[in-house]
């Protein structure tokens, strides 16, 4: 079983987004695959329970299937931080919360579990943990997602020292063109392929029809894909 954090170098740079391409492309593939978010903030009632649409996303991407509380655990209802909606509803998160809900996922029998994180990489998820803490604990292998608009550049070098410095590994990064007009895409993309070393997974150009990733072949090899 092979298993990829994902994550975002900002809040709304479309981790959820690029995420269930990747379970997509999975499927597409014959891979048994599942989308796990193991905390989500902003949800609403239904079928009883709160569930939140970015999960819900995941759920029907993915070519293996759980119940709703397996592939979200932890979830609530106002879309604040996590910690301070946690504390609200006078819930504890914890690294080993998070590992308990992991290992749940065992049983379902996926070859790939992709887990998606919530923000960007430094989410507080108690008073003194992190969800990068769990994440390195789980020795996850992390792939990026770059929102690709102004400041673009900024954020993805910080973020990729943070990586470095805590000894994770960057299996790669994704380039989600979030901005229809950004100004001077290609050249910004070039310029983070030049100072990045892990390699450039796929592009999401921006659409507002069917969704499409460009797949490069650093992809296809770190999911064993022949294409």
């Amino acid at each position: 079983m092979s298993a990829f954090f994902i994550t975002g170098t900002d809040t709304e740079v479309g981790k959820t987004y690029v995420t269930s391409l990747l379970l997509k492309f999975l499927a597409k593939h014959k891979r048994k695959a599942l989308g796990f978010k193991p905390i989500a903030a902003g949800a609403e009632e239904a079928f009883g329970q709160l569930v939140n649409e970015d999960a819900l996303s995941l759920m029907e991407c993915a070519s293996v299937h759980g119940k709703y509380e397996q592939i979200n655990p932890i979830c609530f209802a106002p879309p604040i931080a996590p910690h301070i909606a946690a504390k609200r509803a006078g819930f504890e998160v914890s690294v080993q919360v998070l590992h308990k809900h992991y290992l749940a996922l065992d049983d379902l029998g996926a070859e790939f579990r992709l887990v998606e994180g919530a923000g960007g990489w430094a989410l507080p998820i108690n008073d003194t943990q992190y969800l990068y803490d769990w994440v390195i604990a789980e020795q996850l292998p992390v792939i990026l997602v770059v929102g690709m608009k102004l400041g673009c550049l900024n954020h993805t070098l910080l973020t990729m020292q943070v990586l470095q410095s805590q000894g994770v590994k960057c299996v790669g990064w994704i380039a989600n063109q979030i901005d229809r007009d950004m100004a001077e895409f290609d050249e910004n993309l070039a310029s983070l392929r030049q100072r990045i070393s892990a390699p450039l997974l796929a592009v999401a150009p921006y659409t507002e029809e069917t969704p499409t990733l460009q797949i490069h072949a650093a992809l296809t090899n770190l999911f064993g894909i022949d294409l």
